[in-house]
């Protein structure tokens, strides 16, 4: 490495993302499962979105919602993915300074409107089966894109001051960033200053959007479980349930991982370097993965409608 990586300096223009310290001779193996996850959630979210807008019987509030859903792992994933394996494969590891802020903004901004998403979905599933004769009159599509106006608004304005806050850091010791990408508390450690502005404002924003947001779709679960237990027949519950099931998994699915690799992060002081780097990036690689699958399977509409392509095909 060169003597200007660890020369003082104010404002570096490139970063080195190392990619999983410790594991550098393993990168092309580790990026065969890489490019596998992201080619399969890349497909599968581009087919939710096709399956959408091509089913007539599908432009309803929670299929709009899905495709925000599936936007949102689009760009989450493709912020990350090729330039991670653009070092795996070509030791392509330099970063530019703004390039490194602008991915920074896209992870924590994107990450935060999935999670408002998810209470979008849990809202549109509480009207559907606790208040079902008002469904199409609360949740309009008026109301829908106001809904995800607001989620992005949320999202964007929360998050803007992490790239803000980083570049009024000085980096006087090296601008090597031991990560696979520009992770918010990974480049804000390379300062040589105090930076708990940075900490407490990134401990702010979880709280502010898991803190708010978890409690609500709990809080709208219960009451959908309740309305599902009071229902006349077991097959009409099961069938109701049914409808909730996929969103119930892609919610697991989100904020496991997202709480796991937060609470590791701060708090992991013991746990490996490259360990708490594949958690990251677990967590922005399964999501998009497992969302457009889960769908796909468990919602009887989209199933249905993937079918008829592929029998089409084959005739």
């Amino acid at each position: 490495m060169s003597d200007s990586n660890t020369t003082n300096f104010t404002n570096p223009s490139t970063f080195i993302l190392v990619g999983i310290p410790g594991l550098e001779a393993a990168h092309v193996w580790i990026s065969i499962p890489f490019c596998t996850m992201y080619a399969i959630a890349i497909l599968g979210n581009f087919t939710i979105l096709f399956i959408v807008k091509t089913e007539q019987s599908l432009h309803g509030p929670m299929y709009y919602f899905l495709c925000m859903l599936a936007i949102t792992d689009l760009v989450l994933s493709t912020a990350t993915v090729p330039k991670m394996l653009s070092n795996f494969w070509f030791n392509s590891r330099e970063i530019d300074f703004s390039a490194c802020l602008t991915q920074m903004y896209f992870i924590h901004c994107f990450s935060a409107m999935e999670s408002g998403i998810f209470v979008a979905l849990a809202l549109d599933r509480y009207v559907a089966i606790c208040d079902p004769l008002r469904h199409s009159t609360t949740l309009t599509n008026s109301v829908v894109a106001k809904i995800g106006l607001a989620v992005l608004l949320r999202s964007g304005i929360l998050t803007l001051p992490y790239p803000f806050l980083v570049r009024w850091w000085p980096y006087c010791r090296t601008n090597i960033i031991p990560h696979s990408y520009c992770d918010h508390i990974a480049v804000v450690k390379l300062a040589c200053a105090d930076t708990r502005i940075s900490s407490y404002y990134g401990l702010f924003v979880v709280f502010s959007v898991i803190g708010l947001d978890v409690p609500f779709i709990t809080v709208s679960y219960i009451q959908i479980l309740r309305a599902i237990f009071s229902l006349p027949t077991k097959d009409t519950r099961l069938k109701t349930f049914g409808t909730c099931g996929s969103h119930l998994c892609c919610i697991l699915s989100f904020y496991i991982p997202e709480f796991f690799s937060s609470l590791v992060h701060r708090f992991g002081h013991k746990v490996p370097l490259p360990v708490l780097v594949l958690i990251a990036n677990m967590y922005l690689l399964v999501p998009p993965l497992l969302h457009p699958i889960i769908y796909g399977v468990r919602t009887k509409q989209i199933w249905d409608r993937l079918l008829q392509l592929f029998t089409r095909k084959g005739t």
